[in-house]
Protein backbone atom coordinates (compact mmCIF):
# COMPACT_ATOMS: atom_id res chain seq x y z
CA UNK A 1 0.00 0.00 0.00
CA UNK A 2 2.99 2.64 0.82
CA UNK A 3 4.49 1.73 -2.27
CA UNK A 4 1.35 2.56 -4.36
CA UNK A 5 0.99 6.14 -3.49
CA UNK A 6 3.11 8.95 -2.99
CA UNK A 7 1.21 9.91 -0.20
CA UNK A 8 3.04 9.11 3.41
CA UNK A 9 1.36 6.72 5.76
CA UNK A 10 0.59 9.92 8.29
CA UNK A 11 -0.51 12.04 5.68
CA UNK A 12 -3.19 9.23 4.49
CA UNK A 13 -4.29 8.86 7.98
CA UNK A 14 -4.89 12.64 8.01
CA UNK A 15 -6.52 12.28 4.81
CA UNK A 16 -9.09 9.47 6.07
CA UNK A 17 -9.84 11.50 9.38
CA UNK A 18 -10.88 14.71 7.82
CA UNK A 19 -12.70 13.11 5.23
CA UNK A 20 -15.15 10.94 7.23
CA UNK A 21 -15.31 14.40 9.76
CA UNK A 22 -16.65 15.80 7.29
CA UNK A 23 -18.94 13.04 6.46
CA UNK A 24 -20.23 12.86 9.73
CA UNK A 25 -20.33 16.65 10.08
CA UNK A 26 -22.49 16.70 7.15
CA UNK A 27 -24.63 14.29 8.67
CA UNK A 28 -24.63 15.73 11.72
CA UNK A 29 -25.89 18.89 9.89
CA UNK A 30 -28.54 17.53 7.42
CA UNK A 31 -30.17 15.98 10.82
CA UNK A 32 -30.15 19.24 12.37
CA UNK A 33 -31.83 20.69 9.14
CA UNK A 34 -34.66 17.98 9.16
CA UNK A 35 -36.63 20.68 11.34
CA UNK A 36 -36.41 23.70 9.07
CA UNK A 37 -40.09 23.94 7.63
CA UNK A 38 -40.95 22.96 3.93
CA UNK A 39 -37.02 22.32 2.84
CA UNK A 40 -35.93 20.67 5.65
CA UNK A 41 -36.15 17.28 4.58
CA UNK A 42 -34.69 17.81 1.71
CA UNK A 43 -32.13 19.42 2.92
CA UNK A 44 -31.35 16.39 5.29
CA UNK A 45 -31.70 14.63 2.24
CA UNK A 46 -28.50 16.40 0.40
CA UNK A 47 -26.62 16.53 3.85
CA UNK A 48 -26.62 12.55 4.58
CA UNK A 49 -26.13 11.40 1.33
CA UNK A 50 -22.96 14.26 1.15
CA UNK A 51 -21.82 12.88 4.79
CA UNK A 52 -21.92 9.06 3.24
CA UNK A 53 -20.50 9.65 0.07
CA UNK A 54 -17.42 11.84 2.08
CA UNK A 55 -17.31 9.19 4.84
CA UNK A 56 -16.84 5.97 1.89
CA UNK A 57 -14.27 8.38 -0.11
CA UNK A 58 -12.08 8.72 3.09
CA UNK A 59 -10.98 4.84 2.69
CA UNK A 60 -9.63 6.07 -0.47
CA UNK A 61 -6.80 7.39 1.43
CA UNK A 62 -6.22 4.36 3.14
CA UNK A 63 -6.12 1.95 0.40
CA UNK A 64 -6.03 3.52 -2.90
CA UNK A 65 -8.64 4.68 -5.56
CA UNK A 66 -8.29 1.92 -7.70
CA UNK A 67 -7.67 -0.84 -4.82
CA UNK A 68 -10.89 0.40 -3.16
CA UNK A 69 -13.03 0.07 -6.44
CA UNK A 70 -11.89 -3.30 -7.15
CA UNK A 71 -12.66 -4.47 -3.80
CA UNK A 72 -16.31 -2.74 -4.06
CA UNK A 73 -17.05 -4.52 -6.77
CA UNK A 74 -15.49 -8.01 -6.16
CA UNK A 75 -18.52 -10.77 -6.42
CA UNK A 76 -18.89 -11.34 -2.65
CA UNK A 77 -20.21 -7.14 -2.55
CA UNK A 78 -21.14 -6.68 -5.88
CA UNK A 79 -24.75 -6.49 -5.02
CA UNK A 80 -24.50 -4.16 -1.67
CA UNK A 81 -22.15 -1.88 -3.92
CA UNK A 82 -24.70 -1.59 -6.79
CA UNK A 83 -27.91 -1.26 -3.97
CA UNK A 84 -25.79 1.47 -2.10
CA UNK A 85 -24.74 3.80 -5.17
CA UNK A 86 -28.42 3.34 -6.45
CA UNK A 87 -29.80 4.38 -3.18
CA UNK A 88 -27.51 7.34 -2.92
CA UNK A 89 -27.99 8.33 -6.33
CA UNK A 90 -32.25 7.90 -5.87
CA UNK A 91 -31.83 9.72 -2.80
CA UNK A 92 -30.05 13.01 -4.49
CA UNK A 93 -32.64 12.82 -7.72
CA UNK A 94 -35.75 12.45 -5.20
CA UNK A 95 -34.29 15.71 -3.62
CA UNK A 96 -33.34 17.69 -6.56
CA UNK A 97 -35.19 16.56 -9.80
CA UNK A 98 -38.74 14.73 -8.63
CA UNK A 99 -39.19 17.15 -5.51
CA UNK A 100 -40.41 14.77 -3.94
CA UNK A 101 -40.03 15.11 0.06
CA UNK A 102 -41.31 11.69 1.38
CA UNK A 103 -39.40 9.74 -1.61
CA UNK A 104 -36.18 11.29 -0.19
CA UNK A 105 -36.63 10.54 3.03
CA UNK A 106 -37.59 6.70 1.95
CA UNK A 107 -34.40 6.33 -0.06
CA UNK A 108 -32.44 7.86 3.42
CA UNK A 109 -33.78 5.58 5.35
CA UNK A 110 -32.59 2.42 2.63
CA UNK A 111 -29.34 4.16 1.98
CA UNK A 112 -28.60 3.69 5.72
CA UNK A 113 -29.24 0.32 5.49
CA UNK A 114 -27.53 -0.27 2.00
CA UNK A 115 -24.50 1.51 3.38
CA UNK A 116 -24.58 -0.79 6.80
CA UNK A 117 -24.83 -3.76 4.45
CA UNK A 118 -22.30 -2.67 2.12
CA UNK A 119 -19.93 -2.04 5.53
CA UNK A 120 -20.97 -5.31 6.88
CA UNK A 121 -19.61 -6.89 3.45
CA UNK A 122 -16.46 -6.26 4.82
CA UNK A 123 -15.90 -8.16 7.52
CA UNK A 124 -14.93 -11.79 6.44
CA UNK A 125 -18.01 -14.05 7.83
CA UNK A 126 -20.63 -11.66 8.86
CA UNK A 127 -23.24 -11.57 6.48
Amino acid sequence: VIDATSLGWGTRVKGFIACFAIGCLCSLLGSCLLWIPKKGLMLFAVFYTLGNIASIGSTLFLMGPMKQLKRMFEPTRLIATIVMLLCLILTLCSAFWWHKQGLALLFCILQFFALAWYSISFIPFAR
